[in-house]
């Protein structure tokens, strides 16, 4: 009797233990937001507008620090150069050399198309955040890629603003890289499609270097990131993120 009492409580030490060593959902998201965003990075990267009958390249670069502070250049093509966007905590500004004018975003413009691509002035300025702004919900794993993920239903919580009605995204397990994520409006309809492949190491970090975003209803369409460059940890001060920074950063 004693052995199987022995026994009964060893396996549920190890049950307890294994409970202990699962990563919760908002621990996985978190986890993945940091690799990818780290304390502040530099990326040097490429947009691609893909569209029935033509494409445009677009070329810049992008400074952050944590989830506050983002700032992006546009260097080309030559009628864009020069042209920034500025994040700070729940605000933001666009600086047009064209017009030599500063005009600040409001939060209806937040759904709108960045730069005429499938991504929104949300996705790229990061307004919402996927750890601030919803629940988290694991579900099963599932095979992405080749890569075993956790698959996580983000809800939006009450009063959050946010453009997404819901999101489910999928992490590698191993690396804890996003490698898909899917975004339906308010009444469940699946919008747009996120795909990151082409893994390599960016800045010393396993990162998919390509990011392909697809339209559910318009065939044909979307939209490439792909990551020439990524640095991580490097010195910027808050002081970097200014108004004044963005009309003559290069």
């Amino acid at each position: 009797m004693n052995r199987i009492l022995t026994i009964t409580v060893a396996m549920m030490l190890i049950l307890v233990a294994s409970a202990r060593a699962q990563m919760t959902a908002i621990e996985v998201i978190k986890k993945s937001e940091d690799k990818l965003r780290g304390s502040t990075s530099i990326a040097d990267l490429t947009m691609k507008i893909v569209r029935p009958g033509w494409s445009r390249e677009i070329a810049m670069r992008a400074w952050s620090k944590g989830d506050e502070y983002s700032l992006i250049l546009i260097n080309a093509p030559a009628r864009d150069k020069g042209t920034t966007f500025l994040k700070r905590g729940r605000e933001i500004w666009n600086w047009q050399p064209s017009i030599e004018r500063v005009i600040k975003l409001p939060p209806s413009m937040m759904s709108q198309s960045w730069m005429g691509s499938d991504f929104t002035n949300d996705d790229l300025v990061e307004q919402s955040s996927a750890v601030k702004d919803y629940t988290h919900l694991l579900t099963v794993d599932e095979i992405i890629e080749g890569r075993k993920c956790y698959r996580i239903e983000l809800t939006p919580k009450p009063g959050a603003a946010v453009v997404w009605g819901k999101v489910i995204s999928w992490i590698d397990k191993t690396e804890f890289m996003q490698l898909k994520s899917e975004f339906y409006d308010e009444e469940g309809i699946l919008i747009n499609t996120l795909k990151g492949t082409q893994v390599r190491s960016l800045g010393g970090r396993m990162l998919p270097s390509r990011l392909e975003i697809i339209p559910a209803d318009k065939p044909g369409q979307k939209t490439i990131m792909e990551y020439k460059n990524l640095e991580f940890d490097v010195m910027l001060g808050d002081d970097f993120f200014s108004l004044q920074n963005m009309k003559k950063v290069k």
